[in-house]
Protein backbone atom coordinates (compact mmCIF):
# COMPACT_ATOMS: atom_id res chain seq x y z
CA UNK A 1 0.00 0.00 0.00
CA UNK A 2 1.31 3.45 -0.89
CA UNK A 3 2.22 5.82 1.92
CA UNK A 4 -0.25 8.58 2.68
CA UNK A 5 0.30 11.80 0.80
CA UNK A 6 1.52 14.77 2.82
CA UNK A 7 -1.18 17.12 4.05
CA UNK A 8 -1.29 20.75 5.11
CA UNK A 9 -0.13 21.54 8.65
CA UNK A 10 -3.54 22.74 9.80
CA UNK A 11 -5.31 19.57 8.67
CA UNK A 12 -2.58 17.35 10.14
CA UNK A 13 -2.84 19.17 13.48
CA UNK A 14 -6.63 19.03 13.50
CA UNK A 15 -6.73 15.31 12.72
CA UNK A 16 -4.13 14.54 15.38
CA UNK A 17 -5.95 16.69 17.94
CA UNK A 18 -9.29 15.05 17.19
CA UNK A 19 -7.92 11.53 17.32
CA UNK A 20 -5.57 11.83 20.29
CA UNK A 21 -6.48 14.89 22.38
CA UNK A 22 -10.29 15.20 22.30
CA UNK A 23 -12.69 13.77 24.84
CA UNK A 24 -16.44 13.33 24.32
CA UNK A 25 -18.98 13.44 27.16
CA UNK A 26 -22.42 12.00 26.44
CA UNK A 27 -25.12 12.39 29.12
CA UNK A 28 -27.37 9.34 29.18
CA UNK A 29 -30.93 9.16 30.44
CA UNK A 30 -33.87 6.92 29.57
CA UNK A 31 -37.26 6.90 31.23
CA UNK A 32 -38.29 3.95 33.36
CA UNK A 33 -40.70 2.73 30.67
CA UNK A 34 -38.08 2.84 27.89
CA UNK A 35 -37.48 -0.20 25.69
CA UNK A 36 -33.91 -1.34 26.49
CA UNK A 37 -33.35 -2.70 22.98
CA UNK A 38 -34.38 0.60 21.42
CA UNK A 39 -32.16 2.48 23.88
CA UNK A 40 -29.15 0.31 23.06
CA UNK A 41 -29.74 0.82 19.34
CA UNK A 42 -30.03 4.60 19.68
CA UNK A 43 -27.12 5.15 22.05
CA UNK A 44 -25.05 2.51 20.30
CA UNK A 45 -25.44 4.28 16.96
CA UNK A 46 -24.23 7.54 18.49
CA UNK A 47 -21.26 5.94 20.24
CA UNK A 48 -20.26 3.88 17.21
CA UNK A 49 -19.90 7.00 15.08
CA UNK A 50 -17.86 8.90 17.69
CA UNK A 51 -15.63 5.87 18.33
CA UNK A 52 -14.62 6.07 14.66
CA UNK A 53 -13.28 9.60 15.21
CA UNK A 54 -10.91 8.97 18.14
CA UNK A 55 -7.88 6.72 18.51
CA UNK A 56 -8.82 5.48 21.98
CA UNK A 57 -12.51 4.83 22.77
CA UNK A 58 -11.74 5.48 26.44
CA UNK A 59 -11.74 9.17 25.58
CA UNK A 60 -15.53 8.84 25.22
CA UNK A 61 -17.48 8.91 28.48
CA UNK A 62 -21.10 7.86 28.90
CA UNK A 63 -22.39 9.70 31.96
CA UNK A 64 -25.57 8.12 33.30
CA UNK A 65 -27.93 10.51 35.02
CA UNK A 66 -29.18 8.51 37.99
CA UNK A 67 -30.74 5.07 38.50
CA UNK A 68 -33.01 3.39 35.97
CA UNK A 69 -32.65 1.54 32.67
CA UNK A 70 -30.00 3.97 31.40
CA UNK A 71 -27.20 2.31 33.38
CA UNK A 72 -27.75 -1.13 31.86
CA UNK A 73 -28.10 0.42 28.39
CA UNK A 74 -24.90 2.43 28.81
CA UNK A 75 -22.93 -0.54 30.11
CA UNK A 76 -24.06 -2.71 27.21
CA UNK A 77 -22.97 -0.04 24.72
CA UNK A 78 -19.69 0.52 26.58
CA UNK A 79 -18.90 -3.19 26.47
CA UNK A 80 -19.49 -3.22 22.72
CA UNK A 81 -17.33 -0.19 21.88
CA UNK A 82 -14.82 0.06 24.76
CA UNK A 83 -15.90 3.48 26.04
CA UNK A 84 -15.98 4.42 29.71
CA UNK A 85 -19.06 4.80 31.93
CA UNK A 86 -19.75 6.85 35.04
CA UNK A 87 -23.05 6.69 36.93
CA UNK A 88 -24.59 9.34 39.18
CA UNK A 89 -26.40 7.96 42.24
CA UNK A 90 -29.20 10.49 41.70
CA UNK A 91 -30.99 12.00 38.72
CA UNK A 92 -30.08 15.70 38.53
CA UNK A 93 -30.58 16.54 34.86
CA UNK A 94 -28.36 17.05 31.84
CA UNK A 95 -25.91 19.44 33.49
CA UNK A 96 -25.40 17.04 36.38
CA UNK A 97 -24.54 14.27 33.94
CA UNK A 98 -22.20 16.53 31.95
CA UNK A 99 -20.55 17.69 35.17
CA UNK A 100 -19.79 14.09 36.20
CA UNK A 101 -18.67 13.04 32.73
CA UNK A 102 -16.46 16.05 32.12
CA UNK A 103 -14.77 15.72 35.50
CA UNK A 104 -13.99 12.11 34.59
CA UNK A 105 -12.45 13.20 31.28
CA UNK A 106 -10.56 16.14 32.80
CA UNK A 107 -8.59 13.61 34.87
CA UNK A 108 -7.09 12.29 31.61
CA UNK A 109 -3.95 14.40 30.94
CA UNK A 110 -3.94 13.48 27.24
CA UNK A 111 -7.04 15.53 26.54
CA UNK A 112 -6.93 19.20 25.55
CA UNK A 113 -10.45 19.56 24.06
CA UNK A 114 -13.80 18.34 25.30
CA UNK A 115 -17.01 17.86 23.34
CA UNK A 116 -20.48 17.88 24.89
CA UNK A 117 -23.09 16.09 22.81
CA UNK A 118 -26.49 14.47 23.35
CA UNK A 119 -27.38 10.80 23.18
CA UNK A 120 -30.07 11.20 20.54
CA UNK A 121 -27.91 10.96 17.42
CA UNK A 122 -28.63 14.55 16.36
CA UNK A 123 -25.03 15.72 16.89
CA UNK A 124 -23.11 14.20 14.02
CA UNK A 125 -19.68 12.75 14.78
CA UNK A 126 -18.31 13.46 11.31
CA UNK A 127 -18.74 17.20 11.99
CA UNK A 128 -16.58 17.12 15.13
CA UNK A 129 -13.49 17.72 12.99
CA UNK A 130 -14.91 21.10 11.97
CA UNK A 131 -15.26 22.05 15.65
CA UNK A 132 -11.63 21.14 16.28
CA UNK A 133 -10.47 23.05 13.20
CA UNK A 134 -12.43 26.10 14.37
CA UNK A 135 -10.94 25.78 17.85
CA UNK A 136 -7.38 25.54 16.58
CA UNK A 137 -8.02 28.48 14.25
CA UNK A 138 -9.14 30.55 17.24
CA UNK A 139 -6.14 29.71 19.41
CA UNK A 140 -3.37 31.30 17.30
CA UNK A 141 -5.65 34.22 16.53
CA UNK A 142 -6.07 34.96 20.23
CA UNK A 143 -3.00 33.56 21.93
CA UNK A 144 -3.68 30.90 24.55
CA UNK A 145 -7.14 32.19 25.45
CA UNK A 146 -9.65 29.54 26.53
CA UNK A 147 -12.20 28.73 23.83
CA UNK A 148 -15.82 27.59 23.49
CA UNK A 149 -16.94 26.50 20.02
CA UNK A 150 -20.71 26.47 19.65
CA UNK A 151 -22.52 24.42 17.02
CA UNK A 152 -24.94 26.74 15.25
CA UNK A 153 -27.81 24.77 13.72
CA UNK A 154 -28.53 25.66 10.11
CA UNK A 155 -32.20 25.44 11.06
CA UNK A 156 -33.80 25.48 14.49
CA UNK A 157 -37.42 25.18 13.41
CA UNK A 158 -36.94 21.96 11.44
CA UNK A 159 -35.40 19.83 14.21
CA UNK A 160 -37.11 21.52 17.17
CA UNK A 161 -40.56 22.34 15.86
CA UNK A 162 -42.14 25.76 15.62
CA UNK A 163 -42.91 26.38 19.30
CA UNK A 164 -39.62 25.33 20.80
CA UNK A 165 -37.60 27.08 18.09
CA UNK A 166 -39.40 30.35 18.77
CA UNK A 167 -38.80 29.98 22.50
CA UNK A 168 -35.10 29.35 21.93
CA UNK A 169 -34.86 32.39 19.67
CA UNK A 170 -36.24 34.54 22.48
CA UNK A 171 -33.77 33.04 24.95
CA UNK A 172 -30.86 33.47 22.52
CA UNK A 173 -31.76 37.13 22.00
CA UNK A 174 -31.89 37.87 25.71
CA UNK A 175 -28.70 35.93 26.45
CA UNK A 176 -26.90 38.06 23.86
CA UNK A 177 -28.33 41.18 25.52
CA UNK A 178 -27.18 39.95 28.93
CA UNK A 179 -23.64 39.19 27.75
CA UNK A 180 -23.43 42.59 26.05
CA UNK A 181 -24.66 44.38 29.19
CA UNK A 182 -22.17 42.55 31.40
CA UNK A 183 -19.36 43.28 28.97
CA UNK A 184 -20.22 46.98 28.98
CA UNK A 185 -20.37 47.37 32.77
CA UNK A 186 -17.27 45.22 33.31
CA UNK A 187 -15.27 47.18 30.75
CA UNK A 188 -14.40 44.07 28.77
CA UNK A 189 -15.71 44.28 25.19
CA UNK A 190 -17.69 41.28 23.94
CA UNK A 191 -15.87 39.76 20.93
CA UNK A 192 -18.28 38.22 18.45
CA UNK A 193 -16.09 37.99 15.35
CA UNK A 194 -15.68 34.20 15.71
CA UNK A 195 -19.27 33.58 16.75
CA UNK A 196 -21.49 35.04 14.05
CA UNK A 197 -21.48 33.02 10.85
CA UNK A 198 -24.49 33.16 8.53
CA UNK A 199 -26.75 35.17 10.84
CA UNK A 200 -26.12 37.72 13.61
CA UNK A 201 -27.95 35.80 16.37
CA UNK A 202 -25.79 33.03 17.85
CA UNK A 203 -27.43 29.66 18.49
CA UNK A 204 -26.35 29.61 22.15
CA UNK A 205 -28.83 26.89 23.12
CA UNK A 206 -27.49 24.35 20.68
CA UNK A 207 -26.40 21.23 22.57
CA UNK A 208 -23.26 20.56 20.49
CA UNK A 209 -20.24 22.33 21.99
CA UNK A 210 -16.47 21.89 22.16
CA UNK A 211 -14.37 23.59 24.83
CA UNK A 212 -10.70 23.85 25.68
CA UNK A 213 -9.35 22.35 28.90
CA UNK A 214 -9.27 25.73 30.63
CA UNK A 215 -12.87 26.39 29.63
CA UNK A 216 -13.97 22.91 30.70
CA UNK A 217 -12.47 23.59 34.11
CA UNK A 218 -14.23 26.97 34.28
CA UNK A 219 -17.60 25.35 33.48
CA UNK A 220 -17.33 21.95 35.14
CA UNK A 221 -14.79 22.55 37.90
CA UNK A 222 -17.58 23.49 40.31
CA UNK A 223 -21.30 23.11 40.86
CA UNK A 224 -23.22 25.82 39.03
CA UNK A 225 -24.56 28.57 41.30
CA UNK A 226 -28.33 28.34 41.60
CA UNK A 227 -28.80 32.12 41.82
CA UNK A 228 -31.81 31.74 44.11
CA UNK A 229 -33.70 29.61 41.58
CA UNK A 230 -34.93 26.05 41.78
CA UNK A 231 -32.10 23.62 40.99
CA UNK A 232 -33.96 22.58 37.83
CA UNK A 233 -33.14 25.97 36.30
CA UNK A 234 -29.40 25.27 36.10
CA UNK A 235 -29.38 21.48 35.92
CA UNK A 236 -32.28 20.82 33.52
CA UNK A 237 -33.59 23.95 31.80
CA UNK A 238 -30.75 26.43 31.21
CA UNK A 239 -27.94 23.93 30.68
CA UNK A 240 -26.57 25.53 27.50
CA UNK A 241 -26.79 29.02 29.00
CA UNK A 242 -24.84 27.79 32.03
CA UNK A 243 -22.07 26.54 29.75
CA UNK A 244 -21.92 29.76 27.72
CA UNK A 245 -22.02 32.09 30.72
CA UNK A 246 -19.50 30.17 32.82
CA UNK A 247 -17.17 29.99 29.80
CA UNK A 248 -17.55 33.73 29.24
CA UNK A 249 -16.92 34.52 32.91
CA UNK A 250 -13.86 32.27 32.72
CA UNK A 251 -12.44 34.46 29.97
CA UNK A 252 -13.25 32.20 27.03
CA UNK A 253 -13.43 33.39 23.46
CA UNK A 254 -16.71 32.31 21.86
CA UNK A 255 -16.56 30.77 18.40
CA UNK A 256 -19.03 28.89 16.22
CA UNK A 257 -19.35 26.46 13.35
CA UNK A 258 -22.48 25.73 11.36
CA UNK A 259 -23.78 22.19 11.77
CA UNK A 260 -26.54 20.05 10.40
CA UNK A 261 -29.37 18.37 12.26
CA UNK A 262 -32.06 15.85 11.52
CA UNK A 263 -35.33 17.16 10.19
CA UNK A 264 -36.81 15.57 13.29
CA UNK A 265 -35.17 14.60 16.57
CA UNK A 266 -35.30 10.86 17.39
CA UNK A 267 -36.21 11.50 21.04
CA UNK A 268 -36.78 14.56 23.21
CA UNK A 269 -37.63 15.21 26.84
CA UNK A 270 -39.04 18.61 25.90
CA UNK A 271 -42.65 17.43 26.07
CA UNK A 272 -42.20 16.38 29.72
CA UNK A 273 -41.17 19.88 30.84
CA UNK A 274 -43.35 22.83 31.73
CA UNK A 275 -42.74 24.79 28.54
CA UNK A 276 -43.17 28.27 29.97
CA UNK A 277 -41.02 27.55 33.04
CA UNK A 278 -38.34 25.98 30.83
CA UNK A 279 -38.02 29.12 28.71
CA UNK A 280 -38.31 31.45 31.70
CA UNK A 281 -35.45 29.66 33.45
CA UNK A 282 -33.36 29.90 30.27
CA UNK A 283 -33.80 33.66 30.65
CA UNK A 284 -33.63 33.97 34.42
CA UNK A 285 -30.51 31.97 35.21
CA UNK A 286 -28.08 33.85 32.93
CA UNK A 287 -29.60 37.22 33.80
CA UNK A 288 -29.25 36.57 37.52
CA UNK A 289 -25.77 35.12 37.10
CA UNK A 290 -24.66 38.21 35.19
CA UNK A 291 -26.34 40.62 37.66
CA UNK A 292 -28.71 42.15 35.13
CA UNK A 293 -31.07 44.75 36.67
CA UNK A 294 -34.73 43.67 36.51
CA UNK A 295 -35.75 46.74 34.52
CA UNK A 296 -33.41 45.71 31.71
CA UNK A 297 -34.82 42.18 31.58
CA UNK A 298 -38.31 43.66 31.44
CA UNK A 299 -37.38 45.92 28.55
CA UNK A 300 -35.58 43.16 26.66
CA UNK A 301 -38.72 41.04 26.88
CA UNK A 302 -40.75 43.98 25.57
CA UNK A 303 -38.19 44.43 22.78
CA UNK A 304 -38.08 40.84 21.56
CA UNK A 305 -41.55 39.39 22.10
CA UNK A 306 -43.13 41.39 19.25
CA UNK A 307 -40.44 40.23 16.82
CA UNK A 308 -41.22 36.53 17.24
CA UNK A 309 -43.42 34.88 14.66
CA UNK A 310 -45.03 32.88 17.45
CA UNK A 311 -46.94 36.05 18.39
CA UNK A 312 -48.81 35.89 15.08
CA UNK A 313 -50.50 32.68 16.22
CA UNK A 314 -53.56 33.97 18.10
CA UNK A 315 -54.44 33.18 20.80
CA UNK A 316 -52.18 30.16 21.45
CA UNK A 317 -48.85 31.73 20.50
CA UNK A 318 -49.54 34.94 22.37
CA UNK A 319 -50.58 32.94 25.43
CA UNK A 320 -47.32 30.96 25.33
CA UNK A 321 -45.23 34.14 25.14
CA UNK A 322 -47.22 35.90 27.84
CA UNK A 323 -46.73 32.94 30.20
CA UNK A 324 -42.97 33.06 29.65
CA UNK A 325 -42.89 36.82 30.16
CA UNK A 326 -44.89 36.67 33.38
CA UNK A 327 -42.72 33.93 34.90
CA UNK A 328 -39.55 35.79 33.93
CA UNK A 329 -40.81 39.06 35.38
CA UNK A 330 -41.86 37.37 38.61
CA UNK A 331 -38.49 35.62 38.82
CA UNK A 332 -36.78 39.01 38.58
CA UNK A 333 -38.92 40.35 41.42
CA UNK A 334 -41.29 42.36 39.23
CA UNK A 335 -45.09 42.30 39.24
CA UNK A 336 -46.40 40.60 36.07
CA UNK A 337 -49.78 42.25 36.64
CA UNK A 338 -48.16 45.62 35.94
CA UNK A 339 -47.16 44.51 32.44
CA UNK A 340 -49.60 45.25 29.61
CA UNK A 341 -51.89 42.40 28.63
CA UNK A 342 -51.08 43.00 24.96
CA UNK A 343 -47.53 43.38 23.69
CA UNK A 344 -46.68 46.82 22.34
CA UNK A 345 -45.94 46.25 18.66
CA UNK A 346 -44.90 48.43 15.71
CA UNK A 347 -47.86 49.74 13.75
CA UNK A 348 -46.41 48.83 10.35
CA UNK A 349 -44.20 46.00 9.06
Amino acid sequence: MNAALPTTPDIAAALHTLQHATGVAIPVYFRADSDPAAGIALLGSTVQLYAREVADPQTICLSVDGPGPAEAIARAVAAAYGVRVVVSPVNRGKFGALLLGMQELLADPRLAWFAAIDQDGDHFANELLNFIRAALHAVPAHGRAPILVNGNRLSRHRPLGYLRAEQEELCNRILLDALSYHAAVSGRPLPLELLTTSEPLPDFHSGYKVVSRATAQAIFGHEPPLEGLDARAAYRHAVEAVMVVEAYLGGARLAAVNRRTYDEQPISLFASFNRAQLAADMILWPCKRLNIPPAFVSQWLANHLPALQLGTLIPQGVDELRAIRDLALAGMGLDPAAAPAAFLRPRFV
